[in-house]
Parts: C-alpha cells; structure tokens; sequence
C-alpha cells in the first residue's frame, strides 16, 4: 500500500492502523471512451425516462389545473442554476464519483468533507436505488397498460416503525404482476452494462434516438390537434396567490425536480470522459436547456388534447399513469395508443439503464479513495469497469420495486435534496473563498447568485408541502445511521475525528 494519500500527504505518521487507500494503477485506469455526444445522450435518456409520462398528472393534481406548467417552468430554473454549480465543479475536480469527489475536496478531505463525502455515499446506497426502481417501476406501469391483468395484487403490507423524537415511519410495500416486470427490468439493464464503455457509448445512442422519436411524435400530434382553449381553461383563483398556491406550487416542483434530475448524470464518469473539462459542462447545460424545451412543448401538446379534469376526477386510480396513450387514443385510436405504450416503455428502459451506468461509478470512486468498503474498488479484469458496484446497486434496485412509485418519487427527492444538493450549493462558495487556487475551466455565470437561488429552491420543494415530514423522518434517519457507521469505521482506523486532521494544501503552503 502507498504511504500517501492522494494529495501526497504522508499518512505513515497518523497510525499504523490507517484506512485502506488504493492508488490508481494500471489495473484500476478507466477508459476515456465517451465524447460529448454520448455524454449528452446519457445525460437526456435520464432525465427524461419515464418521469415525463407519467408525472404531467401529478402536477395537474398538486396545483388543480393548467397553471401546473407553473411547476416545470420554475423547475427548469431551479435545474439550470443546480447544472451551474455541477458545470463548474465537474469541470474543476473532473473525476469519477461526482459529488463524493466535490464534497471532499470542499470541505476538506482528512477533516468534515471526510465525513461527508462517506455520508453522500450512504446516502448514495438508498438514493440510487431508488432513482433506479422508479423507472422500472414506471415501465411496468406502462406494460399494464397493454396487459391490464399484470395490476393484479397478490400481497400487500402496511409496516409502521416508531422512533423517539423522530416519530413514526411508515412503508407500504405490495406484489403484483407489475412487479415482477420490474424486476425483470433492473436485471436486463445489469446484463447490458456488463460489458466495455466503448460499447455502452454506442448503445445510449441507439436509446437516444428512440427516446426522441417518442417526444418528437407526442409533441407533432399535439400541436396539430391543439385547442388553446382546452390548454389554457383555468380553474377560478388559479393564480391568487393563497395557502394553497404555495403548497401546491411546492409539490407541483418536487415532482418537477425528479423530472429534470439527471443532468449531472455524466459527472459521475469523469474519469471515463474525453476532454472532460471542455465537455462536462457542455453536456450538463446543454441536455438541460434541450430537456427543458422538449418538456414545456410536450406538456402544452398534451394539456391541449387531454382535459386537465380527467386527470383530476380520479387522483388514485393507476390509469392516470397511461395519459399519454390516453392522449395518443384521442388523436388517432387504439393502434396508436399501443404504440406509444411500447416507445414510453423503450424511454423507461433507457432511463435505467443510464441511472445504473452513472451510479455504480461513484461506490467505486470512494473504495478507491479509501472511504467506502474495498470490494467496491474491484475492476472486471476483460471489460474494465466496476462490476461489484454495479451488481451491489442493481440488487438494492431490485429492493425498491416492491413499492410505490408516488412513494419512491418523494423518498427519493427529499434525501438526495438534504444529503447532496444543499451541501453542494453552499459547497461551490465554500470552496470558491477557501481555496481560490483551484483551476476553474468553467466558471460559473453570475456567481454566486445560481447556487443562492438553488439553495432557496430546495429549501422550498423540501418545506411547502402537506405531510412533508413524513420524507424528511426518512432522510434523518439515514443521517443518524450514517453517522454512527462512520463514526465506528472512524475509529476501527483511527481516522478523523479520532487523530488529529492532516495539514490541508493551503496550511502546508503557509507554512
């Protein structure tokens, strides 16, 4: 094992019982294979997905009419800002592992980022996961549509913990046909990864092009049977600026964020990018400013041909999921209708398959750098990538698509905002006073007004919401249980805080 850590610090004098580092050989180098194209393509099969498809309901039913559009509007700047702060720190620290890698660089890799970078990557073994499980479970809602006997329930189970001061937290978990495809998706997407990035690069092209023909038809057949007055028919007091206009504009834009989330997708395969400090930032601002356009064109199309009433009269039937083929069967008939159903199932797909190819990068970037467990550092010895991070994440997927996806989307949402988001935000100005130095290839524009306006949004998703307690109980207690892992790991290897923190760049230099 190397004496020094990777900023080149001796460790031998902290203790001879330090935490495992493992340098970057031969044997662990990734290959640089994907340019800016694929880093798109990646980029915009996930965020779009199955989100899209099946959310422009619940954002109707959040803020009760049209006025929803109110939701993705904001939420493209919310994402547009959040994409700034990703741009510059990808570009700066360009490296698997995404917001590992920038949380602890920023507040310090031997002192706090320590903590949290181990903490991004708990709450990473939840979070991920689920992102994951939603679009498969997203998928299997679509195939019902085809196959309505697959809703039927064969088991079902409500589960209540009780915990002092945090409260009750509660899980409703079901089998049913749809479930058993969902499964069968997360596994197909596995075998699909497993295999060189060269390759993968090709594929997300080929699912690009699928997931495009799919919004390019739903947007032509809308604007050619638009009526304006049908988009545009505004309940009473749609715009008073009330109680519940914040609240609902509050669900409306947390359902927004998981539509828009994904962007930074390519930031989690630094190491695996051409040229990532030029192409990085291109990829995360150009998906989002084509994915933004794409929603807003679609969600008029639709709100156009569908009424929005439809989707309100029945808040908890599963048949609001199929609004586009209910869309498609108004325009054209059921043949058209089935079709659609197969293209929203093709995006669903390659949804995860993008989630799962940029996730299973960054347990590998920990173990690497010695804060995760070490069988996550393990290369395939032919393909060349992480095969162990990839299963372990595939196999917690599976986990996930026992629950519903209203309950996946919010759980989702709520952690990675208060476990990764904030932090980062407030990290990018940290990081900016504390270490001045640090070469920036993309600057961020208008700093730091971008990351300001970010942190006051997901402030806002996290608090004005009915019943928003019910997420953040989940985040705190993956916090608690984050801590104390990592305090015990802390101690098992005597690293901070229980010997004294290395000296960082900027206090060797000083001295």
């Amino acid at each position: 094992m190397d004496s020094k850590d990777r900023t080149g610090n001796d460790r031998s004098v902290t203790s001879s019982k330090t935490m495992p580092t493992l340098p970057q050989t031969g044997d662990t180098k990734l290959i640089r294979g994907i340019g800016l194209w694929s880093a798109t393509s990646l980029n915009m099969i996930d965020m779009i997905g199955v989100g899209p498809f099946i959310t422009i309901p619940l954002v109707v039913s959040a803020m009760g009419g049209p006025q929803a559009m109110l939701g993705w509007i904001i939420g493209a700047l919310l994402a547009t800002c959040d994409g700034l702060v990703w741009a510059e720190l990808g570009a700066a620290i360009p490296g698997s592992g995404g917001s590992y890698q920038y949380l602890r660089e920023i507040y310090g890799p031997h002192r706090f980022g320590k903590l949290l970078s181990f903490l991004f990557i708990w709450q990473l073994s939840f979070s991920a996961p689920l992102s994951i499980a939603s679009g498969a479970i997203g998928f299997a809602s679509y195939t019902s549509y085809l196959l309505p006997g697959l809703e039927q329930q064969y088991a079902s189970h409500n589960w209540a913990l009780h915990l002092p001061l945090l409260g009750t937290l509660q899980f409703h978990w079901a089998v049913a046909g749809t479930t058993f495809i969902a499964i069968g998706i997360v596994l197909i997407a596995v075998l699909l990864l497993y295999r060189r990035i060269t390759d993968i690069g090709f594929l997300s092209k080929f699912l690009w092009f699928g997931v495009m023909g799919t919004i390019g038809w739903i947007i032509f057949a809308g604007f050619i049977h638009f009526s304006a007055s049908r988009a545009m028919s505004f309940p009473p007091g749609a715009f008073t600026l009330s109680k519940n206009f914040w609240l609902g504009l509050g669900s409306a834009m947390l359902i927004a964020t998981y539509d828009y989330w994904g962007a930074y997708n390519v930031c989690f395969l630094g190491d695996e990018i051409k040229e990532p400090a030029k192409n990085i930032p291109r990829a995360l601002l150009l998906s989002i400013f084509l994915v933004a356009c794409l929603y807003l064109m679609m969600n008029i199309s639709i709100l156009g041909v569908v009424d929005w009433h439809e989707m309100l009269r029945s808040p908890n039937s599963n048949n609001k999921l199929y609004v586009v083929s209910t869309f498609m069967e108004r325009i054209y008939g059921p043949w058209a209708a089935n079709l659609v159903t197969v293209l929203v199932m093709w995006t669903a797909f390659a949804s995860v398959f993008s989630l799962m190819l940029g996730y299973s990068r960054v347990p590998y970037a920990a173990a690497l750098d010695g804060n995760y467990f070490k069988v996550f550092s393990r290369i395939h010895p032919v393909y060349r990538f992480p095969h162990i991070s990839l299963l372990a994440l595939g196999g917690a997927g599976l986990l996930f698509c026992f629950f519903s996806l209203v309950d996946v989307i919010s759980a989702l949402v709520v952690i990675r905002i208060l476990l990764q988001f904030i932090l980062q935000a407030i990290g990018i100005i940290v990081l900016r006073i504390r270490r001045p130095d640090v070469p920036r290839p993309f600057r961020m524009w208008l700093y730091p007004l971008p990351a300001i306006l970010a942190i006051i949004g997901f402030a806002y998703i996290l608090l004005a919401r009915k019943d928003f307690i019910k997420e953040i109980r989940y985040a705190f207690v993956i916090l608690i249980a984050g801590i104390f892992l990592y305090l015990i790991r802390a101690w098992h290897y005597r690293d901070w805080p229980f010997r004294a923190a290395l000296p960082t760049t900027a206090e060797v230099k000083a001295s």
